[in-house]
């Protein structure tokens, strides 16, 4: 992903502020009876992804978790769909392989819930200064692994819930492809399945999305997640609605101030008339650099980013 706005610092330390006075002064939802999201099992697998080695298409890495997120499926008795495509590689002979994944979980057809993340890492790490090491390729831990953390915990949880509707499951391919600058070539998964979701054979297509909810880059220490200014100028009721939930949960990581408009894979799906909304924090001073590494992370974010996708599972925000 990438930016299109300049830095916020300084409003959402204001908005921080204010976020934690709310909370502190009104009263806190408490936790639906059941399984509860932990963001400690959240962080194994993180850390498992990272074992895995760089995950940028075409690796090994890559083929390794593929692997493991429909094999993960399957032990819990999900259905995952495959939906594989090939572009001519644009850096580089031959062709590339793109795949998406699609976990499906409660009642089928009708109203049905998309969360999604990419679970490609980038095949350089084009912010390390030294040349040598900006060739290298990408860990990934909050950049790809943490939002598919949170979603291979959320596939243990939805195997044994009764959900009020169906929630998809969406491991975006190859949003970090693309060389920096060049916009074409990020985000090729999302663009793809933004434009044949609705085909004959789609697990998408079975049912009507009431929203998408991106995860991306929600795994840093001190998490402070913005409005997105795309989600917010395209989808202001559902993006908002999304941060109410994350207030009357008490989750101060959530910050109802603008941020700034990234380039992600929401974008395609609102271009396609679908609400979503992209949680992300930006302000990640190891994106794109070889430091992006677990200890990077924090289980405490993602279990924040975990409590609030699994409350909307199991209470619709409409």
């Amino acid at each position: 992903m990438c930016s299109e706005a300049g830095r916020y610092r300084r409003a959402l330390s204001c908005a921080v502020a204010i976020a934690v006075a709310v909370v502190a002064n009104s009263a806190i939802c408490a936790p639906i009876d059941g399984p509860q999201f932990s963001g400690e099992r959240a962080m194994i697998w993180l850390d498992r992804q990272c074992d895995l080695g760089p995950r940028d298409p075409g690796s090994p890495g890559h083929a390794s978790l593929k692997g493991l997120i429909a094999a993960q499926a399957e032990s819990l008795g999900l259905r995952c769909v495959s939906l594989c495509f090939g572009v001519d590689d644009p850096y580089g002979d031959g062709r590339l392989e793109v795949c998406n994944l699609v976990i499906s979980a409660g009642p089928p057809g009708g109203r049905r819930l998309w969360v999604g993340a990419h679970y490609d890492t980038r095949p350089r790490c084009d912010r390390e200064t030294d040349p040598a090491r900006a060739k290298a390729r990408l860990p990934g831990a909050n950049d790809g692994a943490s939002g598919t953390a949170i979603l291979l915990h959320l596939a243990e949880l939805l195997a044994t819930a009764t959900l009020p509707r169906g929630v998809d499951l969406i491991f975006f391919d190859a949003e970090d492809y693309g060389l920096e600058g060049d916009l074409a070539n990020y985000c090729l998964g999302s663009a793809r399945l933004a434009s044949t979701w609705r085909d004959f054979g789609s697990p998408l297509a079975e049912g009507r999305p009431e929203g998408l909810i991106l995860l991306d880059m929600v795994g840093k220490r001190d998490l402070n997640i913005p409005l997105e200014g795309h989600s917010l100028r395209m989808a202001e009721p559902w993006t908002r609605a999304v941060f109410e939930r994350a207030g009357e949960l008490g989750l101060a990581q959530f910050v109802p101030v603008p941020g700034p408009a990234i380039i992600d894979d929401h974008l395609p799906f609102l271009r396609a008339g679908v609400p979503a909304v992209d949680l992300i924090d930006f302000d990640y001073p190891q994106w794109h650099t070889l430091r992006d590494t677990p200890d990077a992370c924090s289980a405490a974010s993602l279990e924040a980013v975990g409590r609030l996708v699994w409350d909307i599972c199991r209470r619709p925000l409409s």
